[in-house]
């Protein structure tokens, strides 16, 4: 098994072969959480299923389920911290004010 993947000092992010990827907002409600992370695997799944399908239009379905579910946990859509603070998902650590931290990690 791999280690976990590195989150940055403030929690917003983890990073996965230098690249941040939002987390979920952490102050979402233990059942809610459970729930959005039970529909982004089921649309995973779907996902896979519709791949492997051919499915053209149940994919663009099941892909907007992952999006939806996503956008619920945090991890796309509006930023869930208040202090207006740039989201800086899907970029190198190492191009942003993350990236004196990152460099520190190798």
């Amino acid at each position: 098994m791999s280690a976990p993947p590195l989150i940055t000092p403030d929690g917003r992010y983890i990073v996965v072969r230098g690249r941040l990827w939002r987390r979920s907002n952490p102050a979402l409600d233990p059942d809610e959480r459970r729930r959005l992370v039970d529909q982004l695997m089921a649309a995973r799944r779907a996902v896979g299923q519709a791949l492997r399908a051919g499915d053209a239009d149940g994919l663009a379905r099941a892909r907007a389920l992952v999006d939806a579910a996503k956008v619920g946990l945090g991890e796309r859509g509006p930023v869930w911290w208040t202090d207006a603070a740039p989201d800086l998902n899907r970029h190198m650590a190492r191009n942003t004010p993350y990236g004196d931290w990152w460099a520190k990690q190798a």
